[in-house]
């Protein structure tokens, strides 16, 4: 008698039901475990597009956030005061850089319906370099376009290399309660050998160049040195000095503190020629100029472009410090 053939499961296998014949478990397994590694892959890129999408969210509120409120077209075909701003630092990749002001500053002299030309300015200072092209910019744009008055309004802070651009305008207004001048020149550094002695830190430097460790926070002070970099910021204050006598002439105060790094109000900056008169913006261009309607032709940041320049510039900051300048007019 023969014995009854046992079933799929029976004898180890699945059946299929398309075919009708008994399927191996191995395959069987297989195909489940290939069906659910499908589904976790089509469920990961559903996540996936998910985040993808905040993502993209999230940088679509944060430029709407950072976005001009209000975008004002240069030449409007009318009468008006053309504003440049000189905001925050004067240095190198930042909105106050003389890259960005100059072609403001162009724009500005360039048109025909500007009556007259306010560099407002509210920075605390920075590079000597930066600030001597603004400066020479603006003198150049003065000879070339000889019937465009520029006057220079000071709202918050006027320091330092803020004051050196101020200098050439024909006028210098302020708030009484502006902070005006500190017209000196300043380097910056740490004295850490102590410290790395305390805690045990062995100093290791290899230079090509006997100065070239020049004001090493890590290495006691240099008398040779110090005298070297006093000598070298003397020079850039001189430089300083003849660009405040070039812009200011015989309205400057015959008082030596003026050049001595010291800050004032407003209201004390007339009193010793630094300011001429005590007005805003706004009574600039109404009253001075003729023109109340304020046209900026400040140069607008293209903000992805400025988020790429900044961390450009951070790496190159990182891979450089060794060699980045203290020096500064601040």
């Amino acid at each position: 008698m023969t014995d009854p053939q046992p079933s799929g499961n029976q004898a180890g296998g699945a059946r299929d039901p398309a075919r009708g014949v008994g399927v191996p478990w191995e395959r069987d397994v297989l195909e489940r475990l290939a069906f659910a590694a499908l589904r976790e892959q089509r469920s990961a890129r559903r996540w996936g597009v998910f985040f993808k999408f905040l993502l993209l969210a999230y940088l679509v509120v944060v430029l709407l956030l950072y976005w001009p409120a209000e975008i004002e077209t240069p030449g409007i075909g009318k009468k008006h005061t053309a504003l440049v701003d000189v905001e925050g630092l004067i240095v190198e990749h930042a909105a106050g850089s003389a890259s960005t002001v100059n072609k403001g500053l162009r724009a500005a002299f360039a048109d025909k319906n500007a009556k007259g030309v306010i560099v407002r300015i509210n920075s605390p200072g920075g590079s000597p370099v930066q600030a001597d092209y603004i400066f020479k910019e603006i003198r150049r744009l003065k000879s070339k376009y000889p019937d465009m008055p520029v006057y220079a309004v000071i709202t918050d802070t006027c320091a330092s290399g803020g004051y050196y651009v101020a200098a050439a305008a024909d006028r210098i207004y302020a708030d009484p309660a502006s902070i005006v001048g500190s017209i000196g020149v300043r380097m910056d550094s740490f004295g850490l050998v102590g410290a790395i002695e305390k805690i045990g830190i062995e100093r290791r430097l290899l230079t090509a160049g006997e100065h070239k460790a020049l004001f090493d926070p890590f290495l006691p002070v240099n008398p040779e040195e110090t005298a070297h970099l006093e000598q070298m910021l003397a020079a850039i204050h001189e430089q300083f000095i003849a660009r405040v006598r070039e812009g200011r002439g015989d309205r400057l105060a015959k008082d030596d503190t003026i050049f001595s790094g010291l800050i004032w109000t407003g209201a004390q900056g007339k009193e010793l020629g630094l300011v001429d008169e005590l007005a805003g913006t706004d009574q600039v261009a109404r009253e001075v100029i003729g023109a109340e309607k304020i046209v900026n032709y400040t140069e607008k940041p293209d903000y992805l472009e400025r988020l790429a320049d900044r961390f450009g510039l951070a790496v190159g900051s990182a891979l450089t410090s060794g060699f980045a300048s203290p020096l500064s007019l601040r």
